[in-house]
């Protein structure tokens, strides 16, 4: 049996891959929503409600169970209050709607919110974190992220709808916008190729986890096969909280050296600081103590991701 899957956000870094990894896989089916008109939001409530409704009818004339991706938003690490303000009351609106035009489907559903691992565990001590580790977000976006999981446990507990949080670490590949201030491989890559240097506003020493966009989207698709599947008790937590990473920590130090050896070169960045280092940790290693299972494959190397970020930069830059 195929599963349908409406990917939210499917023109993003993370989306287009989980629509790349759906259409691999001959037991999922890509459900072609119509896009929402995320700056209208009268218009925004109307598509929601339309594009749920036709959804579910479509799993059920279909036989097929479904499963919402929700890997959209333009949030990242300096939004201002308001505008993660924002963003919360349009996920809570979507929530909201799915769960009244899913009431009583023929067909079972899963949803899966993409959360943010570095910004829920930003002040949190003795690494590596695992899904154990109490939230402890320092910056505005971390705790924006709590709320997310907060307001989609919540629809879980009250729809009857499986949820999985994906709490992902560093986020890389090809495909990143290079007009945000985030992802910093694909940033060096730019400043190889661009005019302007990379900014490093923490010490060479920080440690991330990253993972390939590719990697993280086939953990997500695996995980809402697990989570539809699975027996879970009674007592089980309406929402099941997942980490995916790499489960592997990269230095900013170690970056620069793959850098070097890619590229044969100096890497071209400043190092400074700027408001938001207060809130980032040195030391943000993870590892998923979940359905650990799912994390025993091959994942992409970070110096041969790097690489395939560099020529996709490349290849974006001489458009």
């Amino acid at each position: 049996m195929t599963r349908l899957a409406w990917v939210v956000g499917s023109r993003g870094l993370l989306g287009a891959a989980v629509v790349r990894s759906v259409t691999r896989r001959s037991d999922w089916r890509l459900w072609p929503g119509e896009s929402l008109p995320w700056t209208d939001a009268d218009g925004f409530a109307t598509a929601v409600r339309d594009n749920a409704r036709t959804l579910i009818r479509d799993a059920s004339e279909s036989g097929e169970p479904w499963s919402v991706v929700w890997a959209a938003g333009a949030a990242f690490t300096s939004s201002t209050q308001e505008a993660l303000d924002a963003e919360l009351e349009q996920f809570t609106l979507f929530l909201g709607i799915l769960a009244e035009e899913a009431a009583g489907a023929a067909q079972p559903g899963t949803f899966f919110l993409a959360s943010s691992g570095g910004g829920i565990y930003a002040g949190a001590s003795n690494p590596p974190f695992t899904e154990l580790t109490p939230p402890a977000p320092l910056a505005p976006y971390g705790h924006f992220k709590v709320r997310m999981e907060e307001a989609v446990t919540s629809f879980a507990a009250s729809s009857g709808i499986r949820v999985l949080i994906g709490r992902i670490t560093n986020l890389y590949g090809p495909g990143q916008r290079l007009d945000k201030m985030q992802g910093l491989i694909t940033h060096l890559a730019l400043a190889r190729y661009g005019t302007k240097p990379a900014f490093i506003f923490v010490p060479l020493e920080t440690v991330r986890d990253y993972i390939y966009v590719d990697d993280c989207a086939m953990l997500i698709l695996d995980g809402l096969d697990r989570l539809s599947t699975e027996a879970l008790p009674a007592d089980a937590a309406p929402a099941i909280t997942k980490i995916l990473g790499s489960g592997q920590g990269v230095s900013i130090s170690t970056l620069l050296g793959y850098y070097r050896g890619i590229t044969k070169a100096g890497p071209r960045v400043v190092h400074g600081t700027s408001p938001s280092t207060k809130h980032q940790a040195i030391d943000l290693r993870m590892k998923s103590v979940v359905w650990p299972e799912l994390d025993a494959r091959d994942q992409m190397p970070v110096a041969a991701g790097f690489s395939a970020v560099m020529q996709d930069v490349l290849r974006m830059l001489q458009k």
